[in-house]
């Protein structure tokens, strides 16, 4: 018995250790961001690398939103922001919901073509979906980083939701469709608020892709004044193409939110997916 428990505990420190030494390697350009925002821009390129900042130049924060409009940048990022969440758990869960708790001919093989489409390469599709925005006129606005949202909202999140929507009992359905309810007060009043962790899981998602995508807003607005934080921080770089501290400075206050969400949050996320993976 004493042996079992030491060769546990062996594994145990092992698996840490490792875990451990990969967590570091994975906060190395992070804590480099970081930094690189508080040096001063003779400090940036020494060889060998100065870690740690001598004095740390807080200003560079300052001098960063003031080099470019980032407040209005993050507005721009936050609105598409919450516009994608709302859209895709919106309509994303409509079509788990049909995927799996309603009975229609082809539900299957239309859902075994749905998570096909997440093999498609996107950079097959720019070409033709750029010319269907170009032609409906909506390129240089915000529709088409909005609209694709309230469309299904992707294969994954399509996926992900289905799984756990396929947990939940049929008999709890069966009982509210025999009390009169339709189904879409089903979908509304059973099925949502029992999927909680995994709608939770599947918002955080689209808030770091959309926080994150540099591509789609580059491509579609032409305006500075309606561009991103992904966008404006690019921009920023050829504008100061050597003020490498101002960049960071600008990046750490960019990518901070997310940050901070993900700390708060990582419990939800990780028992969305634990949960939505019990699916059948």
């Amino acid at each position: 018995m004493r042996s079992q428990k030491r060769m546990k505990l062996i594994r145990e420190i092992i698996l840490y250790t490792v875990l451990t030494l990969f967590s570091i390697i994975f906060l190395i350009p992070l804590f480099w961001m970081i930094s690189t925002s508080l040096k001063q821009e003779a400090q940036v390129m020494v060889v060998p690398i100065q870690w740690f900042p001598k004095p740390p130049q807080w200003r560079n924060y300052i001098d960063a939103v003031k080099a470019f409009p980032f407040f209005r940048y993050f507005w721009n990022t936050s609105f598409l922001a919450i516009l994608n969440v709302v859209g895709t758990l919106f309509s994303a869960s409509l079509v788990a919901y049909s995927f799996s708790k309603l009975r229609w001919k082809g539900r299957n093989q239309l859902f075994y073509i749905t998570i096909a489409t997440m093999f498609i390469p996107s950079q097959v599709l720019i070409i033709p979906t750029y010319l269907l925005f170009s032609k409906l006129g909506w390129v240089n606005t915000y529709l088409p980083l909005v609209v694709p949202a309230f469309c299904g909202g992707g294969a994954f999140n399509i996926f992900l939701l289905r799984q756990f929507f396929v947990s939940i009992p049929d008999e709890l359905l069966e009982a509210a469709r025999i009390d009169g309810a339709s189904e879409f007060r089903i979908y509304s009043q059973i099925m949502l608020p029992l999927s909680k962790p995994v709608l939770f899981t599947v918002s955080i998602f689209t808030l770091l892709f959309s926080w994150n995508d540099f591509f789609g807003p580059l491509l579609y607005l032409h305006d500075p004044e309606k561009w991103t934080l992904a966008v404006g921080l690019r921009s920023f770089q050829q504008q100061y193409t050597t003020t490498w501290s101002l960049l960071m400075a600008a990046s750490t206050l960019t990518a901070l939110p997310l940050i901070i969400m993900y700390f708060v949050f990582q419990k939800n996320i990780t028992s969305g997916f634990a949960l939505s993976g019990s699916g059948k």
